[in-house]
């Protein structure tokens, strides 16, 4: 497991849940991606309402039939590895908005081999 604390940047990719590369979703992609580059990790965030460069709203209300909501991929490790890790999106985001912010981590603790959170003082967590 990578081990991360202090400073790091937090990657934000922002596209269309209905973007695709390969005949599989692209938010996909880059998360397996991020994943084979070896970084500490990667969540994907569905919006429920949003817009971008085209200025179309896109929404999951019942009425409108709009399914291209907006999604968010998120990745936080050392600067080095996220801008080693930025070719790859060159690569893969057409359309979107990649943004890049400083940040602080304070805990980065994965899960022990018996599946229960790891916790320095040997307490198990819920």
């Amino acid at each position: 497991m990578t081990s991360l604390t202090g400073r790091a940047l937090r990657l934000t990719v922002y596209i269309g849940e209905d973007d695709t590369w390969h005949h599989k979703p692209l938010y996909s992609e880059i998360v397996h991606r991020a994943h084979a580059a070896g970084l500490a990790g990667a969540s994907v965030f569905r919006g429920v309402e949003g817009f971008g460069a085209s200025s179309r709203i896109h929404t999951s209300r019942l009425l409108s039939l709009s399914e291209d909501l907006p999604v968010a991929i998120v990745v936080v490790d050392a600067e080095q590895r996220i801008r080693a890790f930025l070719p790859q999106l060159d690569e893969l985001v057409g359309e979107g908005l990649v943004t890049l912010e400083d940040c602080e981590v304070i805990r980065y603790v994965g899960r022990g081999a018996d599946g229960d959170e790891a916790d320095p003082k040997g307490k198990r967590s819920l």
